[in-house]
């Protein structure tokens, strides 16, 4: 039996290895620059959405489409965005099952710039859910109340937000076997934390122990903050708030991926 030599492990200083990431980020935009269907989970469903809510069930929930729809998009921003974090996890998972990791091992590269190319590339993703989201509800009638710095602000936190949450998809697609399970998962997270939050209804109408957890909730922090950022109201309090929850993400699931990864592709 042939054996195929792996080139011993060599230190990469944190510079070369954020330029390996970097180069690999640049595979992926290449991916789907190549598949554009890849981001109809950030076209397609944002709008659907939005309408759906909107019209459905606007009059319903606050009395009138147009109060809800300024109450809506800021939070519907949040979960389109954590939505798009999915990717990661699936692509990274895709890249294992078809061998693409083991031609990364060969070379020259570090350990790490796979998963951080991956996340990277994600970025693309996030401003095109955001751009997608807001056109279109500014379309619907939407209107910004706050200056272009807030908007700019507002924009940077659901990037941030989709590079923190996208390591827990990077973590369960280390663990699974196969992208469809990476996506089932990862859907069965995020729909709860988005639907048990104050993305859709005031956490007042909620019974008192879903009001509990959604009053602390990330995706209830963050939505708050994205209202007081484009709408005006309350920033400080709530954007605090959910950039701990964000640190705390990292903090757990960074780690995690990482030793995944290296168990899997060892």
């Amino acid at each position: 039996m042939t054996t195929i030599a792996v080139p011993p492990t060599r230190f990469v200083s944190p510079a070369k290895a954020l330029r390996h990431g970097f180069s690999l980020a640049w595979r992926g935009l290449v991916k789907i620059r190549k598949n554009p269907e890849q981001l109809v989970d950030v076209t397609i469903q944002p709008i659907i959405l939005l309408v759906v809510f909107v019209y459905l069930f606007g009059g319903a929930i606050a009395g009138g489409t147009g109060e809800y729809l300024q109450t809506l998009t800021p939070g519907l921003l949040v979960q389109n965005t954590l939505m798009a974090s999915l990717s990661a996890g699936v692509a990274l998972n895709t890249d294992v099952n078809k061998g693409v990791f083991d031609r990364f091992r060969a070379m020259p590269i570090a350990r790490s710039a796979p998963l951080v190319g991956a996340v990277l590339a994600d970025v693309v993703r996030y401003l095109v859910a955001i751009g997608v989201l807001l056109g279109m509800a500014m379309i619907m009638g939407f209107r910004v109340h706050t200056d272009p710095l807030s908007v700019l602000v507002a924009i940077a936190t659901l990037v941030l937000a989709g590079l923190c949450f996208c390591w827990i998809a990077v973590f369960i697609g280390m663990l699974v076997p196969t992208p469809a399970a990476v996506q089932n998962i990862m859907m069965a997270i995020v729909f709860p934390l988005t639907f048990g939050s104050n993305v859709f209804v005031p956490s007042a109408t909620m019974p008192s122990f879903l009001r509990a957890w959604s009053d602390i909730s990330p995706v209830s922090r963050l939505a708050d903050a994205m209202r007081g950022l484009l709408t005006g109201g309350p920033v400080a309090g709530p954007l605090l708030g959910g950039l701990a929850w964000l640190a705390a993400v990292v903090l757990v699931f960074f780690p995690l991926a990482m030793r995944a990864y290296r168990r899997r592709v060892s």
